[in-house]
């Protein structure tokens, strides 16, 4: 009976270690945990999204870990904020959309193609779901403080004047372009303070990554 109870012991011991290794702790950004399941389940994702080759090296999976900080970070300023939300059915829509680019509106051929991902359905939605949380949150975060000047679309538009008379022949001129080169000088100066704002933010955290997380293959 002693050398069963031992046994029983000695399997559970084993057991929980082996649950160590195939979910630990990744990184730790402030008081928050990331886990290599969720480093690969983002480069799943990802890489579907992006039809891409699932890259499990070290180096693939330390960039999803980046991308997990940066989504922390979102996620932390979000929490302290009044922002609207997506709903579910935007998610779905945004799925649905996909399904119809990609897999001629198929369920089979969608399903499939998650499965060489080992995803489902449901994580791929949560994951679009995020994204446009994420993306209205950069939006609303950061838009009301752009500013773009009839300067600026001034020299803009001579800037790139041969690129912008290819792609609007019948309407070239400076005012018929101003809404669009508003528009893209706007997004761009979005994304620069919102790039600014993260590595801000990142300064003001202790964000610690466990390199033995990253050296050793990934979880399923």
């Amino acid at each position: 009976m002693l050398c069963r109870a031992i046994s029983i012991v000695l399997l559970l011991a084993w057991a929980a270690g082996a649950a160590d290794v195939l979910d630990r702790i990744a990184v730790v950004v402030g008081k928050h945990a990331i886990k290599t399941s969720d480093v690969d389940r983002d480069l799943r994702v990802s890489s579907f999204l992006n039809r891409q080759p699932l890259d499990q090296s070290s180096a693939g999976r330390r960039r999803a870990a980046e991308r997990l900080v940066d989504q922390e970070l979102v996620r932390q300023d979000i929490l302290s904020g009044q922002y609207s939300q997506p709903t579910e059915k935007d998610a779905n829509d945004l799925l649905q959309q996909l399904k119809r680019d990609r897999f001629a509106g198929s369920d089979a051929r969608l399903r499939a193609e998650l499965a060489r991902y080992h995803l489902t359905e449901e994580q791929l939605q949560r994951h679009l779901l995020w994204q446009l949380t994420v993306l209205r949150f950069i939006d609303q975060r950061f838009r009301p403080g752009v500013l773009v000047t009839d300067e600026d679309v001034a020299a803009y538009y001579k800037e790139h004047l041969a690129e912008l008379q290819k792609a609007y022949p019948r309407g070239d001129s400076l005012e018929a372009l101003t809404p669009k080169i508003r528009e893209t000088l706007t997004g761009e100066k979005v994304n620069q303070a919102f790039e600014s704002w993260l590595a801000e933010t990142r300064q003001g955290l202790r964000i610690e990554f466990r390199d033995q997380a990253f050296s050793g293959g990934a979880t399923q």
